[in-house]
């Protein structure tokens, strides 16, 4: 059995979580998790430097909370996660710092954990039956990727967006018609109540065999049709364009994922990230891989934004690889640094805590 603490605070979201795993399946113990929506719904969007200041104020509480919640205390602790990349670098270094002086004062494995991956690594949290290899897509305010991941749990990115990714779209058009922060989560509820054929749009899909999606030139159409119509005063039908827009990067992701199954022969595909959560989304790949008979897993909604259980259970692949990182572990705002700083090649999994 192994107990690991999960520690995420890449962009908007406090979190620490612990996961235990015994005989390889994952079981969350506690995940607390808080958010600065109400903080930034003021701006319209996260912005960057207050996000930093709330995650110092909250990073101690929820970490306390999460052991208490649990019913561990640090010394139980096998290992403790962090996300150190990709994200917001100042948010990313609150996490960072924090996990390092707790893992160094009380001699605790440390891993460092890219922040992608542990919303992939999601899914094994509600799917314990889960194996590699599969497709895995990752759709978010600022993801819209596909990997495919091997039995050893290595990621190999093999598609995705070009530009802005899917979240971002959702967010931003969302924002322009008047949804409350955040727009995403508004539009797909609006969406339920108007015509998906009343307004003809772009199809965020490239043409041709590459997995590539495009959502600058959706956002765009959306926006000249609604600079359009309030030039010649006409009244928007706003579920009408929700709806429309919707449909459209939906039909445009379930096409490109129909195309990455194809290509790859995989069985399983693994939807993961904070737009994973859209129902619409989930809807039409279900459907997909009902017609493909090809295994759909995805975590639960709760699961689909940032949390630190999905850290933890990234983590623990890393701890199970023996894969640590030191007091010289950094943050970056990169996908894939050269290299992590403080992550150290495969080692003992044994610290002397006395």
């Amino acid at each position: 059995m192994a107990l690991l603490l999960g520690m995420e605070s890449s962009c908007d979201e406090t979190s620490a979580a612990v996961v235990e795993e015994k005989n390889g399946i994952l079981t969350v113990r506690s995940n607390i998790v808080a958010s600065q929506i109400e903080t930034h719904r003021l701006y319209g969007g996260v912005v960057p430097e207050i996000a930093s200041r709330a995650h110092v104020e909250a990073v101690s509480k929820v970490t306390a909370e999460a052991l208490e919640n649990a019913g561990v205390a640090l010394a139980d602790l096998d290992a403790i996660a962090v996300t150190s990349h990709p994200g917001l670098i100042g948010a990313l270094l609150v996490g960072v710092n924090f996990a390092k002086s707790l893992a160094y004062a009380n001699k605790i494995p440390l891993v460092s954990v890219n922040h992608i991956h542990a919303h992939i690594c999601a899914a094994f949290l509600c799917h314990p039956d889960l194996k590699p290899p599969f497709l895995a897509l990752v759709v978010s305010g600022g993801h819209t990727s596909f990997y495919a991941v091997n039995e050893k749990m290595e990621y190999r990115e093999i598609g995705g967006t070009r530009d802005d990714a899917a979240g971002e779209a959702f967010d931003k058009i969302g924002r322009v018609i008047g949804l409350p922060y955040p727009g995403g989560a508004a539009l797909d509820k609006l969406a339920y109540e108007g015509n998906p054929k009343a307004i003809l749009l772009p199809s965020p899909a490239l043409v041709g065999e590459e997995i590539a999606l495009s959502f600058s030139g959706i956002k765009t159409a959306a926006l000249n049709y609604l600079n359009g119509a309030e030039q010649k005063g006409l009244a928007v039908n706003r579920a009408d364009l929700a709806a429309s827009y919707t449909a459209k990067i939906v039909e445009a992701i379930a096409k490109k994922t129909d195309l990455a199954l194809g290509q790859t022969g995989l069985k399983t595909l693994v939807l993961a990230g904070g737009v994973a959560a859209n129902s619409h989304l989930r809807r039409a790949l279900e459907a997909l891989c009902q017609k493909r008979k090809v295994r759909l897993a995805m975590p639960s909604v709760a699961l689909c934004g940032d949390n630190g259980a999905m850290v933890a259970a990234a983590g623990y692949f890393g701890f199970r690889a023996g894969c640590f990182s030191d007091v010289a572990l950094n943050a970056s705002a990169l996908d894939y640094p050269e290299g992590v700083i403080g992550t150290s090649k495969p080692q003992s999994q044994k610290i002397d805590k006395k």
